[in-house]
């Protein structure tokens, strides 16, 4: 299916949200790109950050944005209790990356842009935006088996993405304003995915400089 043939999903105004009392106040929005493994994730962080410089932002505060893959920030600053040989990935420490992520994300100059597949580990109050990717199964599963993953890691994952986990975790553990479901499918849809994601920070920048 094309981006042409996609259904077009609304990102929210930031200045039509309700003002969260409890979110602190920073000089940049933080985010979370989420998803099935295969969905794309780093891929768009990637393009957010390298587009970010060269945005036209109709703001006076120039975009500007820092990618974290936790699965590599996990293993770099080892936040995990070893290797686990089944699902070849670390085991991940929740309190120990949470308490390493904890100054980066608390941070008044904020920009961070996570890169995860889980959404639920991380406080409300560090994030400000949550994109959800999603992707075909039969065009994940081949994406998986490029990456030569175990078959029964395979079988979970296009599972996970058939029945929405990823979508649904972000639902259950953030409000829904802030939750946005994006389809991940050719080049042409990460670009557009791209470009309405520096276009809501810049309505973000606006509503926030006031």
């Amino acid at each position: 299916m094309s981006i042409k043939d996609q259904p077009q999903i609304e990102m929210d105004d930031p200045s039509d949200q309700e003002e969260d009392w409890f979110r602190p106040k920073r000089k940049m929005p933080n985010i979370l790109i989420t998803g099935t493994p295969g969905t794309g994730k780093t891929t768009h962080c990637e393009l957010l950050i390298s587009s970010s410089s060269t945005f036209a932002s109709s703001s006076s505060t120039p975009i500007q944005l820092k990618s974290i893959n936790i699965g590599e920030f996990v293993k770099e600053n080892e936040c995990h209790q070893g290797w686990d040989e089944t699902w070849e990935s670390f085991m991940v420490d929740d309190d120990k990356l949470l308490d390493a992520l904890e100054p980066l994300l608390t941070s008044p100059d904020g920009g961070i842009v996570l890169d995860w597949h889980s959404s639920s580990l991380f406080p409300e109050d560090w994030l400000d935006l949550i994109i959800v990717l999603r992707t075909p199964h039969t065009q994940l599963w081949d994406r998986l088996a490029k990456r030569q993953y175990a078959l029964e890691k395979i079988q979970e994952n296009n599972m996970a993405e058939i029945m929405g986990e990823c979508l649904n975790e972000a639902h259950t553990h953030y409000p829904p304003e802030i939750v946005i479901e994006l389809q991940s499918e050719q080049i042409e849809s990460i670009e557009e995915n791209v470009q309405r994601i520096l276009t809501w920070i810049d309505h973000w920048l606006k509503d926030n400089s006031e």
